[in-house]
């Protein structure tokens, strides 16, 4: 993707050196967006480097399953086990909001809440399932501006290991019959999660629009905080004295292969290794995107009964891995 390979550009060429919660450094922009289009049949799935499909897929139908623990996910990816405690249980879970959002048990004086017989309450929990919610909106009122889907909790938030990154997304249908989502997130890590998070809410939207009757439009993305991690120790003091002199010979037309080499020269080692993903996301830059791949599925099952298996692309080319360490 094109689209996505600007993103990393700009955020390299105008984004600011900012500490963060984690040990690793990040060059981060604020207020990215970005909007692209779904064509039918296709997935916006990165090719500038490998796409762990496997990993993705099963991210996705956990996030549907409402479930709060990764015991099932684990069978295929450890990709959240660090932010899980030891029984697999994760404090913040997009399956729980998604399927699950917890409902409010004290009223106060003129507020309105679904009641516990509502048909989009979970009567045992008095949760809210947000999915079936959006499925039925979008089947019985798909003009309405209120589709909403929240991941976002304050009272959970304030206290969670990792609150929810990406958060919000409406689904829009427009007048031409096409089915768009607007996504938000407040945290956006450029090389690891964003291309997940592309792919993830593509999918969502083609899959609602077939079971709802509509052509897939646009996927809508505003990243808050746009970061690209830049090291730790020395690495990430270098980058906060040079990082000016990395911008301009990027915005110079110096090529990208000479500003990598600038950076291995002249900057020390990180503490970490592959903590600093700016010079992997120069060679991505440098390489040219192959088409989307094919998206296939059985057209004939309802979302809520899809399964990992029943998801595919096909003809998908990408070049060489790019290795990036996880932020914790």
């Amino acid at each position: 993707m094109r689209e996505y390979q600007q993103l990393v550009r700009d955020v390299l060429e105008d984004g600011t050196h900012k500490p963060n919660r984690t040990a690793l450094d990040t060059v981060s922009d604020f207020g990215y967006h970005y909007t692209l289009d779904l064509e039918p049949d296709t997935l916006p799935v990165v090719t500038t480097k490998k796409f762990f499909w496997n990993s993705f897929i099963h991210e996705f139908f956990w996030y549907l399953s409402g479930e709060s623990h990764v015991r099932t996910l684990q069978e295929e990816t450890g990709i959240w086990d660090e932010w899980a405690d030891e029984n697999g249980r994760v404090d913040t879970s997009y399956a729980r909001f998604w399927r699950r959002y917890p409902m409010n048990n004290h009223t106060a004086h003129g507020e309105e809440w679904a009641d516990s017989d509502h048909r989009w309450v979970n009567q045992a929990e008095n949760t809210f399932d947000q999915i079936q919610y959006i499925i039925d909106m979008l089947n019985e009122n798909p003009k309405s501006r209120r589709i909403v889907l929240n991941a976002w909790h304050p009272g959970n938030a304030s206290v969670s290991t990792l609150p929810p990154c990406h958060y919000t997304a409406v689904f829009n249908v427009q007048g031409d019959g096409t089915l768009n989502c607007h996504l938000t997130q407040r945290s956006g890590d450029i090389a690891l999660g964003i291309p997940f998070n592309i792919a993830a809410y593509s999918l969502l939207t083609h899959l609602l629009a077939n079971e709802t009757g509509f052509e897939v439009g646009e996927l809508s993305h505003s990243v808050v905080d746009a970061h690209i991690y830049c090291g730790d120790g020395l690495r990430a003091e270098w980058y906060e004295d040079n990082l000016a002199e990395v911008q301009s010979r990027l915005q110079s037309g110096t090529s990208v292969q000479d500003v990598r080499e600038f950076i291995e020269t002249n900057a020390p080692e990180p503490d970490t290794e592959q903590s600093d993903h700016i010079p992997n996301l120069l060679e991505l830059l440098e390489r040219e995107p192959y088409d989307r791949p094919t998206l296939s599925f059985p057209e004939e099952k309802s979302l809520l009964q899809m399964s990992p298996e029943d998801i595919q692309i096909r003809n998908y080319q990408y070049h060489k891995p790019l290795r990036f360490a996880v932020a914790e």
